[in-house]
């Protein structure tokens, strides 16, 4: 009988998958600069030679939805949260910086649509807007607060899982009714424009200044936001997410309650949701509760599970590339983009549950090595996992 010399791995287990993680972020964080030096210096002035400027103001729209995508991620992916009511973030903070613009006029005026409505004060929650360091805490701190105070009540009752995810669905539906009646005071169904508004004395829309500074900062924010959850994600708390996500139960048997944990990451999704709605509505021109449409939160679930839940990457990557290939799908063939949604969906559900990101991390990976000739990357013994024999042996011999 001829033994085997199993051929172990030149380091430890556990050196090799430490070494593995932080060559892995140091190659995610290279792609992520340059990624953001491609945006910001290569891509506008190449879509501006090409005639295609309106791209640039549809990729900017798409970058602010990115930073909905990592927050989501990072409740869901990391923490095991599945919210479906982001809307309500997303479109608080588009309406607070709407309602700063709204009252760019001069002295004495009101926003025209409360004459139509004859209402001749301007409203007493309206008054702070005046001010624009207030306005970009409110943008920030309005959705935060109220995801904290939602929060609470939800996780200090031990409500998780598909209770959760409807509960959040229903607070949806209570806010798109809400501001969805409330005419007199944020004009209803017809929300509020930002386009015909000015921000240091120029119109915001069609202004080709104003528009590229807010382009850069969906760049800039949209790099911020990835490199706070990477942070976040790297230390003590996000392993404690992690545990969370896994077995909540044996946390709290551990001595910890992963109440405020929740709650502390709920709000900081609620927070970027926040950022993104306040770019998204300059970059598009108006708010309105459509924002808050059940629809528009469930997308924001597909973007993440299509790029890979859990790798902040992945999440930014599934916001472009679904709204791109809508925008895309939707002028060629305007009846077919809900099709490709539902077959996208479907896809990643049934075969790459992890994203296309996740499968490229695990399954992928070996799958390209296999294609350009090279030996599957194993983490045990590889003579012992390439040896013909254990393969015969796996494949035909059963206990």
């Amino acid at each position: 009988m001829t033994v085997k010399t199993l051929e172990p791995a030149t380091e430890p287990t556990t050196g090799v998958n430490s070494r593995k993680k932080q060559r892995s972020l140091l190659i995610e964080a290279a792609i992520v600069i340059f990624l953001a030096v491609l945006l910001l210096v290569v891509i506008p002035p190449l879509l501006t030679a090409a005639g295609q400027g309106v791209r640039i103001n549809q990729l900017g729209r798409f970058l602010s939805l990115a930073i909905v995508a990592l927050g989501i991620d990072l409740i869901w992916g990391y923490t095991g949260l599945l919210s479906l009511g982001h809307g309500i973030f997303f479109a608080l903070g588009g309406y607070a910086f709407a309602m700063y613009l709204q009252l760019q006029l001069p002295a004495g005026q009101i926003p025209d649509f409360f004459s139509l409505y004859g209402v001749e004060t301007l409203p007493w929650f309206w008054q702070p807007f005046y001010s624009f360091p207030f306005t970009l805490i409110a943008v920030v701190a309005l959705p935060t607060i109220v995801a904290a105070a939602l929060g609470y009540l939800v996780f200090r009752n031990r409500i998780r899982g598909v209770y959760f995810s409807i509960l959040t669905q229903a607070a949806l539906i209570v806010f798109f009714n809400f501001f969805n009646g409330q005419q007199k005071l944020i004009n209803g169904t017809n929300g509020l424009k930002t386009d015909t508004a000015t921000l240091f004395g120029q119109q915001v829309g069609n202004n080709p200044q104003i528009m590229g500074a807010f382009y850069a900062l969906s760049v800039l924010f949209l790099v911020l936001g990835y490199a706070f959850c990477r942070w976040l994600t790297s230390g003590r708390i996000g392993r404690m997410l992690v545990a969370i996500r896994d077995d909540e139960t044996r946390v709290r048997f551990s001595g910890y309650d992963p109440t405020w944990f929740k709650v502390f990451v709920f709000a900081i999704s609620a927070g970027l949701a926040g950022i993104a709605g306040a770019l998204y509505t300059v970059q598009s021109g108006i708010i309105t509760p459509k924002s808050m449409d059940i629809a528009f939160s469930i997308e924001m679930v597909i973007w993440v599970a299509v790029g890979g839940r859990a790798t902040l990457v992945g999440a930014i990557l599934g916001a472009l590339v679904v709204n791109f290939a809508r925008t895309l799908l939707s002028e060629q063939y305007p009846a077919f983009w809900l099709f490709f949604q539902g077959a996208l969906f479907l896809l990643v559900v049934t075969v790459l549950p992890s994203g296309f990101l996740g499968w490229f991390r695990t399954e992928g990976a070996n799958f390209v090595r296999s294609l350009l000739g090279r030996r599957k990357q194993v983490m045990t013994y590889p003579s012992l996992e390439e040896d013909p024999e254990v393969q015969y042996e796996r494949e035909n011999l059963r206990d």
